[in-house]
């Protein structure tokens, strides 16, 4: 893989004019980061039926044959705002988000609780890894007395999957944000499993981890830079493939670069496998397809 492009927040009623834009980079992968559609339902028939009204669109129709998809959800195809492991039908809309980007019925994912799970792509020395991770079919509520985002199973998964990895670059998806910390919107900082996830990835040297995020209506690139980590720790949030926060006002973040994208966009990987180390150079794109933000991160091997 050498392009990878993503994005989030895709009213499936809306115009989407994003996806020939999207096409024109000829991405190897596309991943979806969550808000595929808004389902906002506790009736199955009725979120498959907007699945179904997605896969129809005739702009996702003709990206859809032309590139492999693979992707996690977030709370509006999971099941409603903000739902927790509480949503009632939450085994049921996790087997129409795997119809929905086609998941084999052999594959893992299938038989397991949660929609989480990881893909390898490229040969060994150009791997990556591609890690979906489920942050709703065992959250809490984050006020709950005993905060959990991931659930001890899927944590344990992610710990398991991250040592044994021997991809160079390893991405982790997840609806919400990672890095940014300081807003009162849904993040990873309202729960432990934010630092238990940093201290993973430094304390064991976990090598060429990215995050990309969503679920915003906007479009930022955050850098975490620890002292004691082996490289700085990037979450490329892009959310907007059909809807953003135009009148956004801005917050703080401090681990953000560059500016805040308001408009539709979408996110760009591309990834320099000849550079030493590999670099990787995150860009989050208009729907000119120019580039509105942009960074670029060195991975040690």
């Amino acid at each position: 893989l050498e392009v990878i492009a993503f994005g989030s927040c895709n009213r499936q009623f809306l115009p989407q004019p994003l996806w020939p834009v999207i096409a024109e980079n000829q991405p190897d992968l596309w991943i979806w980061g969550g808000d595929n559609i808004y389902g906002d339902s506790k009736d199955a028939a009725v979120i498959e039926a907007k699945y179904q009204e997605q896969l129809k669109r005739p702009n996702y129709a003709a990206f859809r044959k032309q590139f492999p998809i693979v992707g996690t959800w977030d709370d509006h195809d999971y099941g409603w705002n903000d739902a927790t492991s509480t949503y009632p039908i939450k085994t049921v809309t996790q087997g129409l988000a795997l119809d929905f980007m086609d998941v084999p019925s052999h594959d893992p994912r299938r038989q397991r609780e949660g929609i989480y799970g990881d893909y390898d792509f490229g040969p060994e020395n150009k791997r990556v890894k591609v890690i979906l991770l489920d942050n709703r079919y065992f959250s809490t509520k984050r006020k709950a007395e005993h905060r959990d985002l991931l659930g001890e199973v899927q944590r344990n998964w992610l710990a398991d999957t991250l040592r044994k990895s021997t991809a160079q670059i390893n991405i982790l998806v997840s609806g919400t944000q990672i890095i940014s910390n300081e807003h009162n919107y849904e993040r990873w900082g309202h729960f432990p499993d934010r630092a238990w996830l940093l201290n993973l990835i430094r304390d064991e040297s976990i090598p060429g981890v990215i995050c990309i995020s969503g679920d915003r209506h906007i479009h930022e690139i955050s850098v975490l830079q620890e002292d004691d980590a082996p490289y700085p720790l990037m979450d490329v949030t892009s959310s907007g493939l059909t809807h953003s926060w135009e009148n956004f006002k801005g917050e703080p973040n401090k681990h953000r670069v560059d500016e805040v994208h308001k408009q539709l966009g979408f996110g760009i990987l591309l990834i320099d496998w000849n550079s030493q180390p590999i670099t990787v150079t995150a860009e989050i794109r208009d729907r000119s397809n120019q580039a509105v933000n942009m960074q670029r991160i060195e991975l040690e091997r």
